[in-house]
């Protein structure tokens, strides 16, 4: 029995997920715990969030993945390396015109006219992916410090994404400031002088 599971899958029916990829749907497909009993909940009774819709069929997106590679792979043998080498394969579905740097729209928002440049997955498709595939495969039954989602070379890979499609399309990706709440803007009243 595999220490780390993948979920099973059920064939019967498939759906398109966001990145453009043909996967099985079953909403009771994720395994639960590292013993492989399936916690299954009905889903007539349990209506689940869009963004839990999202992570079970991005999570059954990269279980395909698992199933399909040559030679097929384990999640317990998946790594980091595997998980950036799925980022890789992705960018072909990508919709994000990203310009090379010989490009004459290299750094420009908005290009007045076509150019060649290739299509690929958005850095913020790619962040919020990654982060829906490591909460998911915790909630299977797998170890935080043996997430591959979660690795280094993860976050270094995306951290160059971003910079590079930031510099590509002329574009930032400045983290949004927070919006304080009106009780922390307001400064607190001067002593009063006796």
């Amino acid at each position: 029995m595999d220490p780390n599971p993948v979920q099973k899958m059920d064939s019967s029916s498939t759906e398109i997920n966001s990145f453009g990829i043909s996967t099985p749907e079953n909403p009771n497909s994720m395994v639960g715990s590292p013993s492989g009993s399936s916690s299954s909940v009905s889903p007539s009774s349990t209506t689940l969030s869009r963004y839990e819709n999202q992570k079970r069929r991005d999570w059954n997106t990269f279980g395909q993945y698992l199933r399909n590679h040559r030679p097929p792979l384990s999640l317990s043998r998946c790594s980091g390396a595997h998980v950036l080498e799925f980022l890789r394969y992705l960018d072909q579905f990508g919709k994000t015109k990203v310009h090379t740097q010989l490009c004459p729209f290299f750094g420009h928002p908005n290009p007045p006219a076509p150019c060649p440049c290739p299509l690929r997955q958005a850095w913020g498709s790619l962040d919020a992916l990654i982060g829906r595939l490591r909460a998911a495969y915790e909630e299977n039954g797998g170890k935080p410090e043996t997430n591959p989602f979660g690795a280094r070379a993860v976050r270094l890979y995306l951290r160059e994404v971003r910079d590079f499609q930031s510099k590509a399309r002329g574009i930032s990706y400045e983290k949004k400031k927070r919006k304080r709440s009106p009780q922390q803007q307001q400064p607190s009243p001067p002593p009063n002088p006796i």
